[in-house]
Order: structure tokens, then sequence, then C-alpha cells
């Protein structure tokens, strides 16, 4: 009988524990039910309409009597009238000034005709566009009333965290003021397969969905740390995987576009790459990191500072870079004309270079493809053509006078490693190869079982790749 109540005693100290753990665990949660009713009356839907232009018709087409007297009787069903279509689309945004100043993003209002703005307590405005920068897709809009408007106060992205507690308020499929909230998962995230974006962008694992965007993010204190851009999916919806543009950024976009109507932005006039760690071993870095130089586009501040190709970059204006796409953030928030020094990784050591940056423009870059004869082979698994054989308008279309062209790839470590017929090689093992002779000679060289870096100029854009050569 006393084993009994004893049994019992102890079970009802444990269950006593339990539950008292779990009211523990609960009670550290954040509630966002105060959070959510303090700032959703700032969140705004916004209501975009946009004209499509028809296509011009080029001929004129009759009706069935073929006579233009009688078409204008009849009309010709033929050939109807030209009509533009509206188009109606929309996304969120919040107030950031009592003044009537709202954020949202640059795709939510692209190519709009007109901008109507909802408030939650069912208020409409017309929203006249200040300004929109497309590669930071921030929009500025601005309502006029005299109205008192509720408004937000902006955070600091920079105090922002992995793993702190975030909440997003938007429209997702037009059903205004939905809140979810979740963690942040990454800082400074760049999307996959957008190698040149400028946005570090804030990653969370908020459920965002199509008309959340230019929604804001917020921390627990009630402030914007962000606006809700996109999320990373292979169906279209919500995956886990959603990003912000962080308001601190976002902010330096506005203050330019109030200034000056536009966005300036520092440009290097280089194409870099990641470094793997073959890549690493070959040059003599610790680890794999940094911005590899593919290119040097000519006259660009990065030819003028005496950056080449094969230099790694790994601080810039003393921010560190651990990512190629660390790169063109920190060089896009820098101003034009803004001299900074660079550490780059070259023949095994580290070397500061002073550079001036230059203004980020538009380019154009052609492609060219070229298929040439077989003519010598080695142990790369290739062969190759004399650029200083072939004539000057293939020389001129391939914008190179100096290297080997690949003619034919075999199956051997150029094939592993994606080198393709017509791509240009110009050094290997950082040994330029101006002509056949330099490919010959370098290549003999060459140690089997060894890890090589080669160059190669694909579609006028310089690359390095690792080649393992077989034993």
């Amino acid at each position: 009988m006393q084993k009994k109540i004893f049994v019992l005693f102890t079970l009802m100290i444990v269950s006593s524990m339990g539950w008292s753990q779990l009211n523990q665990n609960v009670s550290d949660l954040p509630n966002f039910s105060s959070l959510a009713e303090q700032v959703t009356p700032a969140v705004v839907n916004v209501s975009v309409t946009k004209v499509i232009k028809s296509p011009a018709q080029n001929e004129m087409r009759r009706g069935p009597f073929n006579d233009p007297f009688f078409d204008d009787f009849f009309g010709s069903p033929y050939n109807p009238p030209n009509r533009d279509r509206k188009v109606a689309s929309g996304g969120s945004g919040f107030i950031i000034s009592e003044d009537g100043y709202i954020l949202t993003n640059h795709h939510v209002i692209e190519d709009a005709s007109e901008v109507v703005v909802s408030l939650q307590d069912r208020r409409e405005f017309s929203a006249e566009i200040i300004g929109s920068d497309k590669k930071s897709d921030v929009a500025l809009l601005k309502v006029k009333t005299n109205e008192n408007l509720p408004f937000l106060n902006l955070g600091d992205s920079e105090k922002v965290r992995v793993g702190d507690w975030v909440m997003a308020i938007g429209s997702p499929y037009r059903l205004n003021a939905t809140v979810t909230a979740g963690i942040v998962s990454a800082k400074a995230r760049s999307v996959p397969g957008q190698s040149t974006s400028y946005i570090p962008f804030i990653q969370s694992d908020v459920a965002i969905n199509p008309g959340n965007s230019g929604g804001p993010l917020f921390n627990l204190n009630g402030e914007v740390i962000g606006i809700n851009a996109m999320i990373y999916s292979n169906r279209g919806g919500y995956m886990g995987i959603s990003f912000t543009i962080p308001i601190n950024y976002a902010d330096e976009i506005v203050r330019q576009i109030k200034e000056n109507g536009f966005v300036s932005r520092g440009w290097l006039g280089v194409a870099v790459q990641e470094v793997t760690k073959d890549l690493a071993d070959s040059f003599g870095l610790d680890v794999p990191r940094g911005a590899l130089i593919g290119s040097v586009l000519k006259d660009s501040p990065a030819e003028k500072a005496g950056l080449k190709n094969g230099d790694v970059i790994i601080d810039f204006d003393g921010q560190q870079i651990i990512y190629s796409g660390d790169l063109p953030q920190i060089v896009g928030r820098i101003p034009p004309e803004k001299k900074v020094n660079a550490t780059i990784f070259r023949d095994g050591k580290k070397v500061s270079v002073p550079v001036t940056t230059g203004k980020l423009d538009e380019k154009v870059t052609q492609d060219t493809t070229v298929d040439r004869k077989e003519e010598t082979g080695n142990i790369l698994g290739i062969a190759v053509k004399d650029i200083a054989s072939l004539s000057d308008p293939e020389q001129k279309q391939l914008g190179q006078n100096k290297g080997v062209v690949v003619s034919s790839v075999f199956q051997g470590p150029a094939s592993e490693a994606g080198i393709r017929r017509g791509d240009i090689i110009d050094k290997i093992q950082f040994k330029d190869v101006s002509n056949i002779k330099d490919y010959e000679k370098i290549s003999k060289a060459l140690k089997k079982g060894s890890t090589i870096a080669l160059r190669i100029i694909r579609d006028k854009n310089g690359s390095f790749l690792t080649l393992k050569i077989p034993k």
C-alpha cells in the first residue's frame, strides 16, 4: 500500500513539473495580438491600374464587301478597332510619415497609370509616385490629405539578429490586413540565381504570398525593419523562404529619391565569381572566400585602379567579402567618385589597392559564338585554335586578339569542368596564354593528379574554372 502511495505521489510531482514547464514555455513565446492592433492601421493596400497597349495592326483587312465605303456603314469584323486594355493589380504598402509618404515595392507600381491607396478604416486616396528604383525594388508614394494619417516608426535593420521573432502584415490574394509571423533565418542574403543583386536581403520564414509585396516586416517593438519583397518558390506559393529589403537600405534609397529624384550607385566594373575550395587551394587561400575577378571592363574604375583578372577581392571599403555576391551589394551602396581601399589576394599575398568608384549605368553585352576546326589537343581533353590566325572580322567578333579558342571538347577534365566549344582560354595557372605556343608550353608542364585554375572568356565575360588532371 505504501509503495502504491509513493508511486502515485511521484507521478503527481512529475506531472506537476511537466505542466509547470509547459506553462513556462508558452509564456516565453511572443504574443503578437497587441502589436498587430497597434500597427495595422498604418498598413495600406495599394491598388494599381495599368494600361496595356494593343499591338498596332500592320494592314487593313476589309469586311465581306471588300470595299471601304461599305465598311464605314457596316464595320469590319475582320479588322476590329485597336483598344487599350486596363489591367488591375496591386500589393501592400505602409505609411512612414504623417504628411502621407508611403513605401512599397517598385514591382507593385511599375508601369502604373493610376495608384489608389486604401487604409484599414476604408478611406481611399489617390497616390502620386514620387520616385521608384528598379534595382532596389523600392518605390515612394505620396497622398495629399488634411486628415490625420497613422504612420509607422522605422527601426534599425542592422540590429536584427538571426533567430529574432518578426511579424508581417499585408494583403495576400487581396485578403487585407493579414498578419503572419516567424523568425529571421539569415541576413545579407543574395537571392539564388541573382548573383548581381544589390539588395542585402533579410531572409525569414514568415509566410509571404502574392499581394504581400511592399508590406512591412516588424520587430517585437513594432518598428519596421524591412519591406517584404519576394519569396523563393518553385510552385509560385509560400515555401518557408521569404526575402525582405532591410529598412536601412530602403531609407538610403528614399533619401536619394527625395533629394535627387533618382538613385546613384557605385560601380567597379568587374565580373566576379565564387571562390570554390578547389580555386582557393590553387590560389593558396586559407579558406574559400572573396570575389574572384573573371573580367575587368575596359576604362572601368577597376582597370584604372590596377585590378587584374585572377585577383580575389577579400575586403572592400573595410567590409569583408565572404561570398562573391557580397561585392555588388557593398559597392552599390558607396556613392560614385568616392575613394576607398580594396584588399585583394594576388600571387599568394594580400595587397591593398586604392579605388575610386564610378557611377553604375545600364550596360548591354552582345553574345558571340565561335565554331572552329580542330587543330591540337592535350591532357586537358580539348582542341584549340590560335586567335591570331583568325581574320580581323572574326577577332573583332570575339572581342579578343590574344588567347586560344576551344574548337573541340573531348571526354576528360575540360568537359567535366564545363568548358565548351567557342570558349577562349587566356590564362592557365595564372600564366598568360597569348597563342598556341604559350598554351602548349604551359599544358605540357602540368602535373598529373594536380588541380589547376584556368580562365576562360565566354560571351565576352571572363571566369575561372578548376580542372583536375587525372593521375
